[in-house]
C-alpha cells in the first residue's frame, strides 16, 4: 500500500498524524499505542471534526490537561493557530537539544520509530541554527521544543512506522500568507525556521492570511516524502484519512491522506521496490599535507571516541605535486558544528567544507539468538525492498576460541543450524 498527502491547506504536525490515524484498522489501539509513548505529562485524544462539512479527525494533545492554543494563541502557534499581531505575552518553554534528545530516547516505541523522531528534531535544530546563526548545541528551541510538538512528530512517526506505507508522495505545499507571532517576535510567514526545512521543496502561498505549513510539518515532510506530484497518481484507492486543523477557514482546513495501490498497467510516482526510510548526514572534509601519518591517526581517534558516524582518509595530489590525505568525517547534521571544531583543533587545516547529504537507508536493529555453541547477537538491516543479517563478528570470535573451533567453522555450523 502506498500514501499521498494533500497538503493544498499546508501541513501540522497533529493534522497529518490525525489523517494517519483515521486510516488504521484499529483506531483504538493505534491511540492505546501512542498514549502508551511515555511522553511526561501528555495524553491523546482523537475526537470528531469537521471541515467545510468534510467529517475527519482532530487529534488533541494534553500536556498536563491543557490542549495546545487552548490556553493562549501563543502556547503553540506553529500548529494551524491563526495568532492575532495583539496577542497578550505568553511564557515559552526554552529546551535544548540534548533535553529534547533524552525525551526522545525513553519513548517507549521501537528503535527505528525513536530514530526517526531524533532525526527529524537535528533537522529542526540545524534549521534554526542557520537562522540564528549560532551552534546547535546552543539552540534553544522554543514551540517546536514544547512537549505537544514532541508528540506531534512522534505521532506521525509511530503511526508511518506501523502503517509501513511502500512509498510516500504528497502535493505542493501550501504555507498561507500574512504574519505569524511566535517567541521572537512578528514574523513574516513562512517563518524562517520553516522556509529553511522548505527549502528545494515545492511550496506555494495565498490560500489563507495564516500559518498553514508549522515548522513540525515541514520537517515531517522533509523527512518522510519520497515524491511531489501536483495532482493524484493514478490509484486504486482503499481508503481516506482527513486530519483537521484547529482554526476555521473558508477551505476544509485539513491534510488528506489517500491510502491506495497503484491501478493495473498505470505507474506510480515511485516503485515499490524503491520504498524505504530516508535521513539526512554531514559530511566535513578538508586536506591535509603537513601532518604525519600517526597525528592523523590520532585526530580519527579523537573523531571516534566523539561519537562521529565515520571517520576515513583518502590520498589525494595537491598543489605543486605534493601528496596530500582527505579526511573525511560523517555526524548528525546537528553536531556539524561540534565536529567541525574537532577538525579544526586536531589538525593542521584552515578550512573544513561541510556538505549535507540526503541518505537512502535501512533500518538496523540487533538481537540475540541461543545457539548449540552459545549466545550470538545477529545485526539486520531492512528498508527499500531489502533485508538482511550477520552474526556479530566479536561473539563468532569468542565461540570460536572458546570452543577450540576456526571461524569459517564456527560461520558453518551456525548456517546449518539456521536451515
Amino acid at each position: 500500500m502506498k500514501l499521498y498527502w494533500n497538503c493544498n491547506m499546508g501541513a501540522a504536525g497533529d493534522m497529518l498524524a490525525a489523517s494517519l490515524l483515521e486510516l488504521c484498522p484499529n483506531r483504538a489501539a493505534a491511540l492505546a499505542e501512542l498514549n502508551a509513548l511515555g511522553i511526561p505529562g501528555v495524553e491523546y485524544q482523537a475526537e470528531a471534526s469537521k471541515k467545510c462539512g468534510i467529517r475527519g479527525t482532530h487529534l488533541r494533545v494534553l500536556v498536563h490537561g491543557q490542549e495546545e492554543g487552548a490556553e493562549s494563541a501563543l502556547s503553540h502557534p506553529g500548529e494551524n493557530t491563526a495568532v492575532p499581531t495583539h496577542s497578550h505575552p505568553h511564557t515559552h518553554a526554552h529546551h535544548s537539544m540534548a533535553e529534547i534528545a533524552a525525551v526522545i530516547g525513553a519513548l517507549h516505541a521501537p528503535e527505528a520509530v525513536r530514530q526517526n523522531v531524533l532525526a527529524i528534531y537535528q533537522e529542526i535544530a540545524q534549521a534554526e541554527s542557520r537562522v540564528h546563526g549560532m551552534p546547535v548545541a546552543e539552540v534553544h528551541l522554543h514551540e517546536v521544543g514544547a512537549m505537544d510538538a514532541i508528540a506531534d512528530v512522534s505521532a506521525v512517526c509511530l503511526l508511518l512506522h506501523r502503517l509501513a506505507p511502500e512509498s510516500i508522495t504528497a502535493s505542493p505545499i501550501e504555507v498561507g500568507g500574512g504574519t505569524v507571532r511566535c517567541a521572537h517576535g512578528i514574523l513574516p510567514v513562512p517563518a524562517p525556521a520553516t522556509a529553511e526545512l522548505l527549502a528545494g521543496l515545492p511550496i506555494c502561498g495565498g490560500a489563507a492570511e495564516c500559518e498553514l505549513c508549522t515548522p513540525t510539518g515541514a520537517a515531517l515532510l522533509r523527512h518522510f516524502v519520497q515524491r511531489y506530484a501536483a495532482g493524484l497518481p493514478a490509484m486504486a484507492l482503499k481508503a481516506t484519512g482527513h486530519g483537521c486543523g484547529q482554526k476555521n477557514l473558508p477551505t476544509a482546513n485539513c491534510v488528506t491522506a489517500y491510502w491506495y495501490e497503484a491501478a493495473d498497467g498505470t505507474a506510480d510516482t515511485l516503485p515499490a521496490e524503491a520504498a524505504g526510510p530516508m535521513d539526512e548526514i554531514t559530511e566535513l572534509r578538508c586536506n591535509l599535507d603537513d601532518m604525519t601519518p600517526e597525528a592523523i591517526g590520532y585526530a580519527q581517534e579523537v573523531l571516534w571516541a566523539a561519537g562521529a558516524r565515520d571517520v576515513f582518509t583518502t590520498p589525494i595530489g595537491m598543489k605543486k605535486g605534493r601528496p596530500g590525505v582527505l579526511l573525511t568525517c560523517l555526524c548528525a547534521p546537528a553536531e556539524a558544528t561540534r565536529f567541525a571544531r574537532l577538525l579544526l583543533a586536531n589538525t593542521t587545516t584552515l578550512g573544513v567544507r561541510e556538505t549535507v547529504c540526503r541518505r537512502y537507508i535501512l533500518h538496523r536493529e540487533s538481537y540475540t539468538a541461543q545457539t548449540a555453541l552459545g549466545p550470538v547477537r545477529f545485526k539486520t538491516a531492512e528498508g527499500w525492498g531489502i533485508r538482511r543479517e550477520k552474526p556479530e563478528y566479536d561473539d563468532l570470535a569468542a565461540l570460536a576460541q572458546k570452543n577450540g573451533l576456526t571461524l569459517p567453522e564456527v560461520r558453518a555450523r551456525l548456517e546449518d543450524a539456521r536451515k
